[in-house]
């Protein structure tokens, strides 16, 4: 048995302890209890949710839940949190923010990704500033045209509305946005037919679409096009105050869950997790694949905090493009167990 066939065996048997924020100890030998958990999609960022549900981590740390629904909508996700049809929901920072404005119980449960992983992907037909031109220039190149987005109020629109402010232009009246929900076939689908020119939708659509011949790779946050949202937290599990307290035993289970998962992503081999990545994203090309393995180390954060760094480029992010108004409070937001400098 090799060191890391030895740690993982340990880990399944509770015999050490995770740690860095949001770990502990792993490996419950008794059931915890139930979560109902939703997600507004099957983009990258949940690609750690399967992992840990393919390996049976949940089940090892005891907690349950059924099948996540994908709801479409971040303003669905966090609809259904708070009527309480889920009590962990599946989003993006643009979730939380907003509805922190609304409302104070709302506490983050775990980092998904450490980047902004939503890409503008645009048509065969597109005609506008070459790749490699400038930002300014692609911003521009989007005036007047049809872009793809999965809804309102989405982290989607967040970035055409931000690029658009940082051009000088009011997505609203300088360009046609159409809601396409989160269904990535069906955006691939209007972009080939040309019902939009452009996308603003989560990894991994770029990359299916430029394996696919669908479309290029136009502006992407993740690949460093945007200096400002180098650094962002941005893919997140989300709940409530109420649910925080009245079921702590299972969130710190489900918690622990994801890190096992994170961990087989920075340490397993790419021939494993690219099997797994497979099966998530059943379809897609072995060249999708692999150019998103490396993505995934980059992305990923090993543990479940959040960096204040990371946390204030959201908030500014947000702030900037007009989307909330009002400084969240970071220690509120994030529970002391998953701050991090």
């Amino acid at each position: 048995m090799n060191r890391r066939q030895l740690v993982k065996s340990m880990l399944a048997t509770g015999a050490v302890a995770l740690t860095g924020a949001g770990c502990a100890k792993s490996g419950a030998s008794t059931a915890v209890g139930k979560l109902s958990v939703g997600q507004v999609s099957k983009s990258i960022a949940f690609f750690p949710m399967f992992i840990a549900t393919k390996k049976g981590y949940f089940k090892e740390e005891g907690v349950t839940f059924g099948e996540p629904p994908v709801l479409g909508t971040g303003a669905k996700v966090a609809a259904a949190l708070k009527s309480g049809s889920i009590e962990v929901g599946g989003g993006v920072m643009t979730d939380v923010l907003k509805l922190s404005e609304i409302e104070n119980d709302i506490r983050l449960v775990a980092d998904l990704v450490d980047r902004y992983y939503i890409d503008i992907v645009t048509g065969t037909k597109f005609k506008g500033a070459a790749v490699d031109a400038s930002l300014d220039e692609r911003i521009a190149s989007l005036k007047g045209k049809k872009i793809g987005i999965t809804g309102p109020g989405s982290g989607t629109e967040a970035l055409v509305v931000y690029l658009f402010k940082k051009g000088g232009m009011d997505s609203r009246k300088d360009a046609e946005l159409v809601n396409l929900g989160s269904e990535p076939a069906a955006a691939l689908g209007a972009l080939k037919g040309g019902q939009v020119d452009a996308l603003s939708f989560a990894q991994p659509l770029a990359q299916q679409a430029e394996g696919t011949g669908v479309g290029t790779l136009y502006i992407s946050p993740s690949r460093g096009d945007i200096p400002d949202l180098v650094d962002v937290a941005h893919g997140v599990f989300f709940t409530t105050q109420g649910v925080l307290k009245d079921k702590a035993k299972e969130i710190a289970a489900f918690q622990k869950a994801l890190v096992r998962a994170k961990d087989d992503i920075h340490n397993d081999t790419d021939a494993e997790v690219k099997k797994l990545l497979a099966e998530y994203r059943s379809g897609m090309p072995d060249a999708t694949l692999d150019a998103l393995l490396p993505l995934l180390k980059t992305e990923v954060p090993k543990t479940n905090a959040f960096k204040r760094s990371s946390f204030d480029t959201a908030v500014a992010f947000h702030k900037s493009a007009g989307l909330i108004t009002k400084t969240p409070d970071y220690d509120l937001l994030v529970p002391k167990n998953l701050r991090a400098q």
